[in-house]
């Protein structure tokens, strides 16, 4: 009965918000909403571990800009400035289960590790958390922990709750889930989106019913059949010691053929390029002439004991996308076809996208001393992770109305950019007959749609082998840092042999290339001791008309923007300043924040 009336609950909300959707005037040019699908709280089973209270209610009253609470005598968690669309998406796994426990009448208070778990202890618990880990990633559940009537009730919860705070063309929510396949500690995981709730299954998949991600994507099928539109965003390849992106067979002994191609691409549209775990858009090693490489690296797999992964093959998205092509044209279809989007991976419902307002990932990490100098319970080997953490990232979707539907169509169609946390707004688009004074034009948008695609896009073959043009503007964030410079990422492939390439196609303060091509820095007005700058350097906007000077039609490509800041002062500099301490020995004092757009390909005529 309790289903029952749940089902019924969410079915009426649905209607009424998808009446109300269909009255907002869409924008053709559409505008770009800022979001996070990547969102855990309490009722994950890690993040309750490790202190938080948080719930789904409270985490979608935060990103619209409400104060919550993160806990007995600790300061409320509250945004600087409100998000356009937010998405829960707890694990799957053990789902809502932990905080049960504490209820002495629930059988659950009796479990093993109950007493480990809401004792107080931080070090019994970050044990609980290992032993809980490993009956997930080794594949051997907790069948008390595990059982279906619990998964049903907090996932229709869940599902409830956000269709709760669904407010079409003001804000936007959407159920969701993460399966959390990590097999050997290796980062495998997916949050899986759905585009409304009126076909969404009665529980979520977790990775103790499978944790290959072929065999999701077949559930996933299953969902469409029964009349679901879903799609599934892989995150922090960084971790995942070369799996994510597999160079020889995928996980489960699957074939990386035509077949695993179109699968893949079929149900992933996109990768979560940059998170609190680190960015994985390159490693600097594998792109050695790519001065901005090294940004928020975080190089660990997901043990808890700090080891780093054996191999980064595999687990870097450039790398990958470039790769593809190769796949392509070898005739075994492009795996790595993806777009991209920045998130959080926040366990405490508030996605930590301010550097001046950062609040870590766990609850544990509520105190800057334990931010800088370790949690207490957390082994001396996973400090200096907790010190690596980044602040969030951001998802930025370019779409025609703030509505379930037209922010997920935008993603199907790879319409979307990353950012490392600020709200700068980048656009892409590529062609071959843009007027050279476009960009000059009052209704250049239009032409740019008119003439050519936006990320996310496919250029045919070239005509009469006319090189692409790519048009890109970027605009900083409202209050933010200045911008640095636009910069065209490509890749491409050469007698068989994977290449990439860097230009500088738009810089700020009239800089221009020496001789020899470097380029003057932008500089840095960062002062350590009050974690401040200036935007005494710097644009507020930038945008280039650029023509690939390089271009063959005969080889396939791949193009991207990045679009970087100038240097402001990072979340570890804000807390040392707070503290009146010094930035922990090995931490950058200062980044580059930046933007990467989703690519656009190329592919010859056959």
């Amino acid at each position: 009965m309790l289903r029952l009336v749940i089902a019924t609950s969410i079915l009426a909300v649905t209607a009424a918000g998808a009446a109300t959707a269909q009255e907002i005037k869409p924008n053709p040019l559409r505008d770009a909403y800022f979001g996070n699908l990547h969102v855990h709280t309490g009722w994950s089973f890690d993040a309750y571990i490790n202190d938080s209270i948080t719930t789904p209610d409270s985490a979608y009253r935060w990103a619209k800009g409400e104060a919550i609470s993160a806990g007995e005598g600790l300061p409320d968690l509250q945004i600087l400035r409100p998000l356009d669309w937010y998405a829960v998406s707890d694990h799957s796994e053990y789902i809502g289960v932990l905080p049960l426990m504490e209820d002495k009448s629930n059988p659950l208070s009796q479990h093993p590790l109950a007493a480990d778990i809401t004792g107080g202890d931080p070090e019994a618990a970050f044990a609980a958390y290992g032993k809980l880990s490993d009956t997930i990633y080794e594949h051997h559940p907790d069948e008390e922990l595990n059982d279906p009537k619990i998964r049903r009730t907090v996932w229709a919860e869940i599902v409830k709750t956000a269709d709760e705070h669904y407010k079409p063309g003001t804000f936007t929510t959407f159920p969701a889930f993460e399966w959390t396949s990590a097999p050997d500690w290796r980062n495998l995981h997916r949050v899986v989106l759905f585009r409304d709730s009126t076909h969404v299954p009665d529980m979520a998949l977790s990775a103790m019913d499978t944790d290959v991600p072929a065999e999701l994507w077949k559930w996933m099928e299953l969902q469409r059949e029964s009349g679901a539109q879903l799609l599934a965003v892989p995150h922090n390849g960084n971790a995942s010691d070369g799996m994510m992106f597999p160079v020889g067979q995928a996980y489960g002994d699957v074939n990386v053929d035509g077949d695993y191609a179109a699968a893949r691409m079929r149900n992933e549209p996109l990768f979560e390029l940059t998170q609190i775990k680190g960015t994985s858009e390159v490693y600097p090693p594998m792109s050695p002439n790519d001065e901005f490489a090294d940004f928020e690296i975080w190089d660990y797999t997901l043990s808890p004991d700090a080891v780093p992964p054996e191999h980064r093959l595999g687990g870097y998205a450039r790398e990958a996308i470039i790769r593809g092509l190769k796949y392509q044209q070898e005739g075994r279809g492009n795996p790595f076809k993806y777009g991209f989007i920045g998130d959080s991976d926040t366990h405490n419902a508030a996605a930590s996208i301010e550097e001046n307002n950062y609040t870590g990932k766990f609850g544990f990490e509520l105190d800057p001393r334990h931010r800088l100098e370790g949690p207490p319970g957390v082994p001396e080997s996973a400090i200096e992770q907790v010190r690596r953490f980044s602040s969030g990232g951001v998802a930025g979707v370019w779409a025609e109305s703030n509505t379930r539907e037209a922010l997920f169509d935008a993603m199907v169609r790879k319409e979307t950019f990353a950012t490392s946390g600020p709200r700068l707004k980048v656009r892409l688009f590529g062609g071959y007959a843009y007027p050279e004074d476009v960009m000059d034009r009052s209704q250049w948008l239009q032409t740019a749609y008119d003439g050519g695609v936006p990320m996310g896009g496919d250029l045919g073959a070239a005509p009469e082998g006319r090189a692409p043009t790519l048009l890109v503007a970027a605009t900083k964030e409202p209050d933010g840092a200045n911008l640095d410079r636009i910069q065209i990422v490509k890749g491409w492939i050469e007698n068989g042999e994977q290449k990439e390439r860097i230009y500088d196609i738009a810089l700020s303060d009239g800089r221009k290339p020496d001789s020899s091509g470097a380029i003057k820095p932008v500089g840095n007005t960062v002062d350590v001791a009050t974690a401040s700058y200036t935007n005494d350097i710097g644009a507020t906007e930038l945008m280039a008309n650029w023509t690939d000077p390089d271009f063959d039609p005969a080889v396939p490509a791949v193009y991207y923007a990045r679009v970087l800041q100038i240097p402001t002062p990072r979340w570890s500099t804000f807390d040392a300043a707070k503290l009146g301490v010094e930035v922990p020995k090995g931490l950058p004092t200062s980044i580059q924040e930046r933007a990467w757009t989703s690519p656009i390909w190329y592919t010859p005529s056959s």
